[in-house]
């Protein structure tokens, strides 16, 4: 009888432990950002997505087994303009009625000689392209949240030439370098 208690309590200690070495997250959006920046003549117009989604899976004891999956919808693009949001749905720059999402799905996640920073590398999908891109991540924290939640923090920032993926309009006076910034909160599951 004793080894049989002995064997259910190791079981259930390895499952625990098994369990607890990878986690998944869910972005929460009412606590989370993706914005942007990109020159316009002389200065540089800020924006940002309002409606997005993802996933990071994360393995602390080896970080190069977590990944991350989100989506942006395109329609949701916010630069305090009515105007040009609308004109950034038409074909030379989202072109909303062909291709709806942005997507991102990571490939390889490296820690670096910094504590709690990643480059995160992986395929963004916009307009039918996709390219590969490098994000570095800072692992802002693990903590509870409200309700009992587990949460976890991410800032994550990169550059992208947006004719990369055929995003072309204004030029020259919109500038094709854009500056991306997306802080993240997400809930584990």
């Amino acid at each position: 009888m004793k080894k049989l208690i002995s064997l259910t309590l190791i079981l259930l200690t390895s499952t625990l432990f098994a369990s607890e070495e990878v986690e998944t997250y869910v972005i929460d959006p009412t606590h989370s950002s993706v914005k942007f920046s990109i020159r316009h003549f002389v200065a540089k117009t800020t924006g940002k997505f309002n409606q997005f989604e993802g996933m990071i899976t994360i393995d602390r004891n080896d970080w190069s087994k977590s990944s991350v999956k989100a989506t942006i919808n395109v329609t949701s693009v916010d630069t305090a303009n009515e105007k040009r949001d609308a004109h950034l749905q038409e074909d030379d720059y989202f072109n909303s009625t062909k291709q709806l999402l942005i997507t991102f799905e990571s490939t390889k996640w490296e820690p670096t000689d910094e504590e709690n920073v990643f480059k995160v590398t992986g395929d963004l999908t916009m307009l039918d392209n996709t390219n590969e891109v490098v994000l570095s991540v800072d692992l802002l924290g693990f903590g509870p949240g409200m309700n009992g939640a587990h949460l976890s923090g991410w800032e994550a920032t990169t550059e992208l030439d947006r004719t990369a993926w055929g995003v072309s309009g204004g030029q020259p006076a919109v500038g094709t370098k854009v500056d991306v910034t997306i802080n993240i909160e997400a809930i584990r599951q």
